[in-house]
């Protein structure tokens, strides 16, 4: 094996003739020889010619030559030791295997001899047992406690060794890390070492990367220790990748360190250590998901094999063949080796880089076999994981003063676009908050569009809220918020709220502290979230359930038609469209430009009543305040909409505003009476140098502050809440008629005092035929077109009469409710509406006009059109197919142009307290003959729908275009069309403000509070209970109406007047707070116009022109004296009759005078109807009404204004003829 040096030996210092051509011998070489040398210079010739004689006969024995320098006292002949480097691994690795097979022969030898010889002193002791004594046993007892203790001990160092190797501790974990850096180092060194010579002579002293890797090396020795003493089969760790690593790598280099000298050797194998590097950060918790740990695997034993194998063909071509005395060498770098292996493996094979060796051809043979197929299989599989790894699946960075919300839930275009536009909106100021949206499905091309475009505020990570692992990655314990969209069009909204509700359980398993806003769409289902330990509304979670909200909406529409566009606009972020042509579009539009907005009152308002502080910020402020936040004495805060003049504002009292922008806003909390108070313009009102009081612990005073609103216990919504708001004025003290109430043996009102209670009532005691229905002549009701089967998910019909029945009306002011649907849907919902009285049911179908006659549709104050149906369709623009049907059916149809009578009193409503009985208040004197309702166009209607876009179909006359949003459609704005699609802007709204939420939603449902909502969850129903001071309370809170200016004390301003005048003058004299019109469409035309159609103005300014056919939206307080009055219609001789019919649509408002000779009960006037009823003979059903029989006609006698009323003021039909028997459709409660 031994090659020829470099041609002449010791006195060759020429440097050879004949053999020149294949010596490579180096000057420096020379120059050694020259110099160790000086007396051969004489004899220079001869050696040469030596040297060249010699040659002839050593032909081809100096292939490579070492480099040697003067410090380095390698062989001088140059000779090659890699057989040294390649012995100690080979006698390592043999002699070790050697050894472990001979001591397991010798221990099974030993196991056998034993074996036999216990055999043999078993036989011995069973022979012997009974005569020996137990003192000769000991001995064997003592070897044998001898041998426990020492595999104990053992036992330990094995256990001690596997815990440092295995990762389970931290200093295992970080000793494996360690190794396996070192090893990459080590790695590192031989890929700077492959630059130079194979084999080249080395001081140990002087050479950095030698020393380097000798102390690499000792340490994995020390490591290689370890592992074989914790192995519990040596033989095979002795044939393992990494020993097999460790055997070819660390001997060398301690023979490198004897030899003074190195060789590349087998170095490479260090490569092979990389397939170990999934574990590695697996260890520190780095690769956790299973596609992750598969696609480090692949690339790691891909990468490892390939360069592994570049090193070997850099070891052999760099070489040559040993049979060929190294001569077949060719120079390759490591890295061209790389190359090599890479098109081999692609079976590209460009031929510029090639092996020539014998070996490096044979090896390339059999790579290219395993190197194709792994090329193959591994490249396709790498390339689909990484296509396959989720483009959204990182995690968030938090922003140092920035907050973040976290939306999830219902994830889509529309619904994504829908709650950008209203967060992002202008009009909120500087929104300084992120939005981060986690959904388990990547988003399609058109939402990651409206992600890009929103990219400085809107991220996207792909996950599960059920994951712990994702709700980490979206830093949910340190966002401020989570909201949770839901699918408003689902086929199942059951599953849908259940899916919602376990994405706040997991939320709020993993942070109970996250403030949670999430919608729902049943209102029952809202129950379910009492069921979760950290659920706490005080502290910001809030559930908007679209159900009741959107129900409730309808409901405000049927005592003031064109409410839910007006409270819809006020939510929503509008931004301000002017138009200059003097159209209904410009000031319904000027309307919507307004929304909601809280800020503290200055200190100025302290001490004033609630009207005077709301008619300063209207006329000087230009500012419309509609409610305050109140805290009582024991620090509970409530809402209060238009409290009235007993109360007074406090320090830190928190109003709610009606405002174009939260700039405007700011004037209320900037007010100084000393520095503003002779400013005209209101731009002007900017903060002051005046020391103001701060009077507020936690919040600063932005309006639109997104902080958490920490809210105390108590009832918000209830009046009763605080002993310290119980009025002391007279209207306090009950009168005859709440004295009668507070009967403890009659229920008339749910266990709260909010809504009107009767007992339970069997659905076939409120059931009418078609001709039962036709007897029974109703008239300013509400019929209600249902459509739903036996199949079709519930509505919550509870949701939309609950508000119809708040206890804020009178008994007789309630309005009935007449539902036309299919019995086996109404069936289904029955159990949530037999507490509520005047309720009865027509089976039927909406779509029969037979069914709508009978109910006289013409005479209702409202028509709703719902359906079950809708969401089990797939086609959008066919979801709302049968609410479409049955409106314009309505609107088709034609009734008879009866003439009839219209006392004055049906004109509109008197504000409390006007006495009508003189001349100047009375609106009409005597009987006046108008036409009645002949066409279904002019029938009041408000249409549920699914699709906005199908808001076209609607009406047939209007001009709207398809794509026009659906707030300025023609329809919407009219308040004949609501698309529960407008309630996703209370997302936003109630996150900025959790205080809006409360009062959209004690406006529309007439006084739900947290505390009934628990109730309802016991009991799925409302429970009645014994009338109290503290319950009747609870009655006295605004509520919505409309104010016609028909006739009554504001007439005068009715024509021409100033909106502000009205607003003041209703203010100051009547309590009443007025916040928009109902504007016919057509007023601005200067020619008379047949249209009936209405459309909302919100907030007008003060100097708006008002026209006689207005209707004015206002707040009304709820007047204590009204039950002790009744209308009494004589529109015959048969008047008692009549007012049977119009009894369930009266709406009075009581004058001062007493009046005498009245029941004292309803008790006792229902008696008296029920005997003079059974005189009648009507032996089988019976009509109740609360109006005694001997009523006595009143000069004042007034009905609310219904819309159709109001636009034309149409007459009942005529009630001359005699009146059959009226079939009883509601029992007495």
């Amino acid at each position: 094996m031994a090659n020829g040096g470099g041609g002449g030996g010791s006195s060759g210092g020429g440097g050879g003739g004949g053999g020149g051509s294949s010596l490579r011998m180096s000057s420096n070489i020379h120059a050694n020889h020259l110099s160790l040398d000086a007396s051969s210079s004489s004899s220079s010739s001869s050696s040469s010619s030596s040297s060249s004689s010699s040659s002839v006969h050593e032909p081809k024995m100096d292939a490579l030559i070492i480099p040697v320098t003067m410090e380095v006292p390698c062989d001088s002949r140059g000779q090659r030791m890699w057989w040294a480097f390649l012995a100690s691994s080979m006698v390592t690795f043999f002699g070790g295997l050697f050894i472990i097979l001979l001591w397991r022969t010798l221990k099974y030898l030993w196991t056998v001899c034993c074996h036999c010889g216990g055999k043999t002193k078993e036989a011995q002791k069973i022979n012997n047992g009974s005569s020996q004594a137990d003192g000769t046993l000991k001995p064997v007892d003592e070897k044998e406690e001898t041998v426990a203790a020492e595999v104990g001990w053992m036992t330990s160092v094995k256990d001690w060794a596997g815990v440092m190797i295995s990762a389970q501790t931290l200093t295992g974990r970080v000793l494996v890390v360690l190794v396996f850096a070192l090893s990459i180092g080590a790695l590192v060194i031989y890929f700077i070492d492959s630059s130079n010579p194979i084999e080249s002579c080395q001081n140990f002293y002087k050479d950095f990367t030698l020393q380097i890797d000798m102390a690499f090396n000792v340490f994995f020795l020390l490591y290689f220790g370890l592992r074989f003493i914790a192995a519990n089969d040596k033989l095979w760790f002795w044939l393992e990748v990494n020993s097999v690593v460790d055997f070819f790598t660390v001997p060398p280099v301690f023979v490198s360190v004897y030899l003074n000298r190195s060789w590349l050797g087998l170095r490479f194998l260090r490569a092979l250590r990389l397939i170990q590097f999934s574990e590695i950060l697996q260890f520190l918790n780095i690769l956790k998901t299973s596609n992750s740990i598969k696609l480090v695997n692949l690339l790691s034993i891909f990468i490892s094999t390939w360069l592994t194998a570049a090193g070997f063909i850099h070891l052999v071509e760099n070489s040559g063949d040993p049979w060929e005395n190294f001569q077949n060498n060719q120079a390759l770098t490591y890295w061209e080796c790389v190359y090599l292996l890479m098109v081999t493996m692609s079976t590209v094979g460009y031929g510029d880089v090639y092996a020539k060796t014998t070996l490096g051809r044979l090896f390339m043979v059999f790579f290219i076999l395993g190197g194709l197929a792994m090329f193959a299989s591994y490249v396709p599989e790498i390339i689909e994981l990484i296509g396959n790894r989720k483009k959204y699946g990182g995690s968030y960075s938090a922003v140092s003063g920035r907050k973040h919300i976290v939306v999830c839930g219902h994830i889509t275009l529309e619904s994504v676009s829908n709650f950008l536009k209203d967060f992002l909106h202008k009009d909120r100021d500087d929104v300084n908050v992120e939005i981060v949206f986690l959904h388990n499905i990547s988003p399609n091309l058109e939402l990651e569009a409206l992600f890009k475009r929103h990219f400085t505020q809107v991220e996207f990570y792909q996950g599960s809220v059920l994951n712990p692992h994702d709700l980490a990655r979206v830093k949910i314990e340190s966002a401020d918020a989570c909201l949770i969209l839901a699918n408003k069009y689902c086929a199942d909204p059951d599953a849908e709220d259940a899916s919602n509700i376990m994405r706040v359980i997991s939320i709020k398993n993993y942070h109970p502290k996250i403030r949670i806003i999430t919608q729902m769409l049943q209102y029952h289902n809202k129950a379910h979230l009492l069921n979760i330990p950290s659920w706490n509304w005080k502290e910001g979670d809030d559930a908007i359930c679209l159900a009741e909200l959107k129900l409730g909406f309808i409901a405000q529409s049927c005592l003031a038609q064109g409410l839910s566009t007006m409270l819809a606009n006020l939510f929503s972020m509008r931004s301000f469209i002017k138009i200059e042509e003097d159209t209904w579009q410009k000031y319904y539009l000027e309307g919507v430009s307004n929304e909601m907005y809280t800020e503290y009152l200055s200190s100025a308002f302290v001490g004033l009543s609630f009207p005077t502080v709301c008619e300063l910020c209207f006329v000087k402020l230009k500012l419309l305040m509609i409610a305050i936040e109140y805290k009582s004495a024991n620090r509970e805060s409530r809402i209060l909409i238009n409290p009235g003049n007993h109360l007074k504002i406090q320090e830190g009292t928190l109003g709610f505003f009606i405002a174009s922008d939260a700039k405007e806003v700011k004037r209320a909390f900037f007010y100084c009476k000393a520095c503003h108070d002779d400013i005209t313009d209101p731009k002007r009102i900017k903060k002051c140098g005046c020391k103001r009081l701060i009077y507020f612990e936690d919040e600063q005073p932005s309006t639109l502050s997104p902080k958490k609103k920490q809210r105390n216990g108590g009832m918000r919504n209830s009046p009763s809440s605080s002993p310290k708001l119980m009025r002391h004025d007279p209207l306090l003290i009950p009168g005859n008629d709440q004295i009668d109430n507070m009967d403890s043996n009659v229920k008339k009102y749910d266990s709260t005092g909010m809504f009107h209670w009767c007992a339970p009532k069997a659905i076939e005691k409120v059931i009418l035929t078609r001709s039962e229905a036709a007897m029974t002549v109703l008239s300013g009701h509400v019929v209600v077109c249902i459509f739903g089967d036996v199949s079709s998910a519930l509505i919550g019909l509870r949701n939309l009469v609950m508000p119809l029945r708040a206890s804020n009306f009178h008994y007789h002011e309630l309005k009935h409710i007449v539902f036309v649907g299919s019995i086996e849907y109404l069936k289904r919902e029955w159990e949530t509406l037999h507490n509520f009285p005047k309720v009865s049911i027509l089976p039927g179908t909406p779509l029969s006009r037979a069914d709508l006659r009978a109910v006289n549709i013409n005479l209702c104050d409202m028509c709703v059109i719902l359906s079950a149906n809708q969401n089990n369709i797939d086609d959008t623009s066919l979801q709302d197919k049968e609410c479409i049907l049955a409106s314009l059916n309505i609107k088709s149809m034609q009734f008879d142009d009866s003439i009839g009578v219209l006392q004055a009193n049906s004109q509109g409503f008197t504000p409390p307290g006007m006495d009508r009985s003189s001349p100047d208040n009375s609106p009409v004197h005597g009987m006046l003959r108008q036409p009645s309702i002949t066409t279904g166009v002019n029938i009041p209607i408000i249409t549920e729908l699914v699709n906005d876009t199908n808001v076209q179909f609607l009406d047939q006359d209007d001009d709207d275009d398809p794509d026009t949003e659906l707030y300025l459609t023609q329809p919407f704005a009219c308040g004949t069309a609501f698309a529960v699609s407008v309630l996703d802007s209370l997302m936003s709204a109630t996150y900025f403000n959790d205080n809006i939420l409360t009062l959209i939603r004690t406006l529309v449902t007439g006084g739900a509070t947290p505390e009934l909502e628990a109730l309802i969850a016991e009991e799925n129903a409302l429970r009645g209970g014994y009338s109290t001071p503290q319950t009747l309370a609870n009655r006295d809170r605004c509520r919505v109406a409309q104010l016609a200016l028909l006739d009554g004390p504001f007439a005068d301003l009715g024509d021409g007047g100033c909106y502000g005048d009205l607003f003041c003058k209703a203010l100051k004299t009547y309590n009443m707070l007025c916040f928009g019109i109902y504007r016919l469409r057509d007023a601005h035309l200067s020619t008379p116009s047949q249209c009936t159609k209405r459309y909302v103005i919100t907030n007008p300014p003060y100097e708006f022109e008002l026209v006689p056919t207005d209707l004015i939206f206002c707040l009304m307080q709820f007047d204590h004296n009204a039950g002790q009055s009744r209308a009494s219609l004589s529109h015959s001789s048969h008047s008692s009759q009549s007012s049977s019919k119009k009894s369930s649509s009266v709406h009075s408002i009581p004058s001062t005078a007493n009046r005498p000779n009245r029941p004292k009960s309803r008790e006792s006037r229902d008696k008296q109807n029920a005997t003079r009823m059974n005189r009648m003979g009507q032996a089988e059903k019976k009509w109740f009404t609360d109006e005694p029989d001997n009523a006595y006609p009143r000069n004042i006698q007034i009905k609310p204004m219904s819309t159709h009323m109001a636009n034309q003021i149409n007459q009942y039909k005529s009630t001359s003829s005699l009146i059959p028997p009226i079939r009883e459709v509601e029992d007495e409660c």
